[in-house]
């Protein structure tokens, strides 16, 4: 495929982009049983487990910038059209319904704008989008339509999800006023007996200066869409080494931070924060930590009581956790109620102190079992039905995430406008905020 666009195709395609638009709103009516025909884009990696997600349905087309990609995953679905560029892939929109984005995550705002402005369902890997700005735009175009948007948080679908958050909205421990969440991931910046003892799969503590040849079938100036530009290295792909740098991707943050800060998001109906402070080590220009820590302060929500929230990343854990009042569960969430504390992590969960809960009857289950991650939005790209993990919730949940790497990167505690997308005590964050793309990429 072409890297570049014809002046024609980009007239074309920003023409059916605006005619979408301006439509109105509306989900295409059909049977439950129908198949919709779906868009890879992003086939390899993560984008081949997502593939799988929704193999129940027609794949009509395969796009990625790695030409063995889309050819394995074209083993399989061998009707699928093939595409390197994903803004080929929409000049033909008519030819499908809906679109899974698995890009890496600095495109992933590309994508999945490109697909809602052309009517098209979407659900977009987590993180989001790669910056608050962008987490903005996507939620706000989709508010403007009656799609089906889910983010590939996974563990969101799962039961244990559901028992924690029915317990803490019945204030099984009382009001929460703090919480803290923790990862034992540390991968990113660190020295070389931290990153084997961490086993990051991979050292590195400055950009490579070397020009090395991208391997037969990667289109480099694609994959880097646009970021800046750069000679190729081994140590940006395949992923996730490329979350590591700032160009690409926002760390363990923007990554596990999707499906851990989820939790409490859910339970304590979070929104965002109206302050954020961070620390760990001195910050790189290129690279995101192995280790950080970040503070968020949220305000009242109805009868809800303002909380702090403590984000813990590598060697950081929070208080209880090092002085031994928690078990060592190696990444976990804590909520802090007034009269006890719940403990859980992905799959388990336990109410402490474990005596004075001995006795305590569950409430009986409210919130209904998910179908699934992705039959759930399947099922609502065909019928209307709503999905947990829509950009709605999604962008806010993106937003808020980013803001903690921003804090960590300006070095300063930021007062935080979510209206005016505006850290008001520091203009140094606003380059964090929102990025510049390289020439020839606009968002809109």
């Amino acid at each position: 495929m072409s890297r570049t666009l014809s002046r024609r195709s980009l007239l074309k395609t920003s023409a059916a982009a605006a005619t979408a638009l301006a439509a109105p709103n509306y989900i295409r009516a059909r049977n439950a049983n129908e198949k919709l025909n779906v868009a890879i884009i992003g086939a390899g990696g993560r984008g081949a487990a997502n593939l799988n997600g929704v193999a129940s349905e027609n794949i009509v087309a395969l796009c990625d910038v790695s030409a063995p990609a889309v050819e394995k995953a074209a083993e399989k679905h061998t009707s699928a059209r093939k595409f390197t560029d994903f803004r080929k892939l929409f000049e033909q929109p008519k030819t499908f319904d809906a679109v899974v984005v698995s890009t890496c995550e600095h495109t992933h705002a590309f994508a999945t704008l490109l697909a809602l402005q052309h009517g098209k369902h979407v659900y977009c890997e987590k993180p989001l989008t790669h910056n608050i700005w962008e987490a903005r735009v996507i939620r706000e175009a989709a508010a403007k339509t009656k799609l089906a948007t889910q983010m590939g948080t996974q563990i969101h679908a799962e039961d244990n999800y559901r028992r924690v958050v029915e317990l803490i909205q019945t204030g099984a421990v009382g009001p929460v006023r703090e919480v803290h969440v923790w990862v034992g991931r540390a991968w990113g910046l660190q020295s070389a007996e931290e990153a084997k003892a961490n086993k990051d799969i991979l050292f590195v503590t400055e950009r490579p200066k070397d020009d090395v040849r991208p391997p037969a079938g990667l289109d480099w100036e694609l994959w880097l869409g646009p970021a800046p530009a750069r000679p190729f290295n081994p140590v940006y792909v395949p992923g996730p080494k490329w979350y590591r740098w700032w160009d690409f991707g926002n760390g363990t943050m923007s990554d596990l931070g999707s499906h851990w800060n989820d939790l409490p998001f859910w339970a304590l109906k979070l929104k965002a924060p109206t302050a954020v402070a961070a620390n760990g080590p001195k910050p790189h220009p290129e690279l995101a930590p192995a280790s950080m820590q970040a503070v968020y302060e949220f305000p009242a929500r109805g009868d809800m009581p303002a909380v702090k929230m403590t984000w813990h990343q590598g060697s950081f854990k929070p208080p209880q956790w090092t002085e031994k009042k928690i078990p060592q569960w190696g990444s976990g969430v804590l909520f802090v109620g007034d009269n006890g504390m719940l403990l859980s992590d992905y799959s388990k969960y336990l109410l402490l102190p474990e005596k004075r809960f001995a006795d305590f009857v569950r409430p009986k289950p409210f919130i209904e079992k998910s179908k699934g991650h992705y039959a759930e939005w399947i099922h609502a790209c065909k019928t209307g039905a709503p999905t947990t993990c829509n950009f709605e919730y999604a962008g806010w949940l993106t937003e808020s995430n980013h803001l903690g790497n921003v804090a960590f990167r300006v070095g300063k505690r930021l007062e935080w406008d979510a209206e005016k997308m505006k850290a008001t005590n520091c203009p140094d964050a606003d380059p964090f905020i929102r990025r510049e793309y390289r020439k020839g990429w606009q968002l809109v």
